[in-house]
């Protein structure tokens, strides 16, 4: 029998509706269940799994003595490991007018990341993994079928420059071609192209606009809560109703680079390195690879090898600016060195510009 996952009360009720006597394989994921006893009640639960999902004692006992599985939830916890969908921007700064950054979600799961007891905890352990694999799961329901490009580049890139621009300029014409943009979800080069798909459906004024006014907040480094908010102005003025989908897939790993708020969905991990293959292996129509450093570098070769090793087609792979990727940091001899007699050289790119890169996807 097929697994069907339910994340929304409505569709509980709606399947045990239609089909009472039929349940084996559901997976209740993250629903409040506790006024709903007398359904649970009337239930054989024998293979349904309830991740997450306050229930009382009855129904609790109930669903033990039919044969569910129950995943309790966890208190104490700064997060939901169970919950079905990806984050907002405004989810991982709720309170930052009120608290400041360090009192928001995203600073809370990060401290509690940082813990000693929740490196070396097999709870803790356990908790972190549970948490990823369901925002894998978003993720994959999110961009099924989606043409996704995947935007790589520095953090320390600052708003107001050209580079920051062209980046942007990049997002927008990538989303309005009908790729989904999808980035690591933090500052610099990934805020930017996360703000040009963000903005694509809005005219080229709004970008416009929203270049020269974060460029007055150039960094996060001495404020967080001062870049964050100069990117929530630009949402709520300049795409207060329309916003392209664009992704940002981040991670606590690196929790001192903040997400940013151009990323309509956000996937954020901790471990760093189920998230970048997460990112990477969901790029299907592509990886454009700006200038960055050290974990820009891993992602330019996490990304070559399937392609390496693939028997068939794979990814084209862009790298922009051709003075960086040859002298400053020559990732291109080493990935040209490794194409050489393999079908990803016909896959592989070095361009100066950001805008030779759409032709190449």
């Amino acid at each position: 029998m097929a697994i069907i996952e339910i994340e929304t009360l409505a569709e509980f009720e709606n399947l045990v509706a239609l089909r009472r006597d039929s349940l084996h394989g559901v997976r209740v994921q993250a629903i409040d269940l506790r006024d709903h006893t007398g359904t649970l009640l009337s239930l054989d639960t024998d293979g349904m799994v309830f991740l997450g999902c306050p229930m009382d004692s009855a129904a609790l006992l109930h669903v033990h003595e039919t044969g569910g599985l129950v995943f309790p939830s966890v208190p104490g916890v700064p997060f939901d490991p169970y919950r079905p969908t990806l984050y907002t921007a405004d989810e991982l700064y709720a309170g930052l007018t009120e608290k400041g950054y360090a009192g928001t979600p995203d600073a809370l799961m990060y401290e509690w990341y940082q813990r000693a007891e929740a490196q070396h905890d097999v709870f803790h352990t356990l908790l972190r993994a549970i948490h990823d694999d369901a925002m894998s799961d978003a993720l994959t329901e999110l961009l099924h079928d989606r043409r996704v490009v995947g935007v790589m580049g520095g953090h320390k890139l600052a708003r107001g420059t050209a580079e920051y621009a062209a980046a942007a300029h990049l997002g927008r014409t990538l989303a309005r071609d009908g790729l989904v943009v999808a980035t690591g979800g933090g500052p610099g080069a990934m805020e930017a192209a996360n703000l040009g798909a963000y903005l694509a459906p809005s005219d080229d004024a709004a970008l416009d606009e929203g270049l020269a006014r974060l460029g007055r907040v150039p960094g996060f480094a001495d404020d967080v809560g001062s870049w964050a908010d100069a990117g929530f102005d630009i949402r709520q003025t300049l795409a207060p109703q329309r916003a392209g989908v664009t992704v940002g897939v981040p991670t606590f790993f690196y929790g001192h680079e903040p997400p940013n708020v151009f990323a309509s969905h956000i996937a954020k991990y901790f471990a760093n390195s189920i998230r970048e293959d997460g990112l990477l292996a969901r790029s299907n129509a592509g990886v454009v690879v700006l200038p960055g450093a050290a974990g820009t570098v891993q992602e330019i070769f996490q990304a070559a090898t399937p392609s390496y090793y693939a028997p068939g087609d794979a990814a084209p792979i862009v790298l922009v600016d051709r003075e960086h990727w040859t002298e400053r940091l020559p990732a291109w001899p080493l990935l040209r060195a490794l194409a050489s007699g393999r079908g990803m050289a016909d896959r592989i790119h070095l361009v100066d510009s950001v805008d030779e890169v759409p032709a190449l996807l």
